[in-house]
C-alpha cells in the first residue's frame, strides 16, 4: 500500500477530485493548507498598499491506495491539476506498513 500526498492550487480541487472518482478512487482526505514553494509567495497591492503574501493557499489530497493503483492516481492528478504555471503543485508518495478501520477492526487491503 501507498499513500499519495497532493498538494494542488484550489482552483484546481474539483476537476481532480471528479476525475479520481472517476477512475475508483473510494476515499480521499482533503485539507486547506499554506505554503510555499520556489515562488517564495507574491506581492499583493490592497488599497494603494503594496503587501507580501509568503504562504499560498493550497489543497491537500491524502490518498491510501494499493501499489498497483498508484500510476493510475499519479497520472490522473498530473492531468487535472497541471496548468502549466507556477505553483501548480508537488506529490509526495509514501510506503504504508498498515491500515486499521477503527469500526469494524479489518486490516490492510479490506480496511481501504
Amino acid at each position: 500500500m501507498k499513500k499519495i500526498e497532493a498538494i494542488i492550487k484550489p482552483s484546481r480541487f474539483e476537476q481532480v477530485k471528479d476525475a479520481l472518482n472517476k477512475i475508483g478512487v473510494k476515499g480521499m482526505t482533503v485539507s486547506e493548507v499554506k505554503g510555499y514553494g520556489r515562488q517564495k509567495g507574491h506581492k499583493e497591492v490592497y488599497r494603494g498598499t503594496e503587501y507580501v503574501v509568503d504562504l499560498i493557499p493550497k489543497i491537500k489530497l491524502e490518498i491510501v491506495a494499493e501499489a498497483d493503483q498508484v500510476p493510475m492516481i499519479i497520472d490522473t492528478i498530473l492531468a487535472e491539476a497541471n496548468t502549466g504555471t507556477i505553483g501548480d503543485g508537488k506529490i509526495f508518495i509514501m510506503p504504508i506498513e498498515d491500515v486499521i478501520r477503527v469500526r469494524t477492526k479489518e486490516r490492510g487491503k479490506e480496511a481501504i
